[in-house]
């Protein structure tokens, strides 16, 4: 699959993956203050963004869409960050193709299995007919009945886009999320650790790199250290993107 990207800057690759019901542009911020230091692939995962949908909806083949994206831009090597569900994706690929990945950074996930705890995010994504509203407050108070967050309706909506005809259409192909968002919460696991130099960057206020975590992480990725950014939560990139910047700079060196 021929993945959605955005490159920019100079210098060593680096790769960033966002996460689920996200896109590319949501570390476009950070990406603007790292690009005279690395070049930057912002990476739209497939059934997201701008890149293209499928059934087929797993770790293993967005691993597959990665490598196959480092292929077609002949970057041997590169550094890899990703977000959550992005997280998981480049932890699974470093675990199939180490030799592709020079050092990685893991922002607020844990290579564990997580339960399902987006229901309420589908059951009001799925309540709005894209067909039939006019205008994104249309969509925005359907929502609110769901979500009460304005900032995670914000984020949510991002994902709606304009169709040819005017109307509006989901960027994300939410029907397969829906049915296979399971698959977000699969453990990675492997019987060869990553060696290379690994950071997981947690948010100070989120609950997703738990205690109970730690063993597994040095189990897989024996070369790496866990740090977490005061005052974030979850969206640790979007709560302190100066705090995450000084950290990745810090870490690739």
């Amino acid at each position: 699959m021929k993945l959605n990207y955005k490159k920019t800057g100079t210098g060593e690759p680096l790769i960033i993956l966002h996460g689920l019901f996200g896109s590319a542009d949501n570390w476009f911020s950070i990406a603007k203050e790292l690009e005279k230091d690395y070049t930057l692939y912002l990476v739209d995962q497939r059934n997201h963004g701008d890149s293209p949908q499928s059934e087929d909806w797993n770790y293993k083949v967005m691993a597959e869409d990665l490598m196959e994206l480092m292929d077609d831009q002949k970057i041997d090597a590169a550094y890899l960050m990703g977000h959550s569900m992005g997280g998981k994706t480049v932890m699974a690929f470093a675990l199939q193709f180490p030799e592709k990945v020079k050092k990685m950074i893991v922002a607020d996930i844990a290579p564990r299995y997580y339960p399902l705890h987006h229901q309420v995010i589908l059951e009001g994504l799925n309540a709005i007919p894209v067909d039939k509203i006019k205008s994104r407050k249309d969509a925005d108070d359907i929502l609110a009945g769901y979500i009460r967050n304005m900032g995670i309706r914000q984020f949510l909506l991002k994902s709606l886009g304009r169709n040819e005809k005017g109307g509006f259409e989901w960027k994300i192909n939410l029907k397969t999320i829906t049915e296979k968002i399971e698959i977000v919460g699969e453990e990675i696991d492997s019987d060869h650790p990553f060696d290379n130099p690994t950071l997981f960057m947690g948010g100070e206020n989120s609950d997703y790199i738990q205690e109970s975590d730690k063993a597994d992480i040095a189990r897989l990725f024996p070369n790496s250290s866990i740090i977490y950014i005061k005052n974030a939560g979850h969206w640790l990139h979007a709560e302190q993107p100066a705090a995450v910047i000084e950290t990745v700079r810090a870490f690739l060196g």
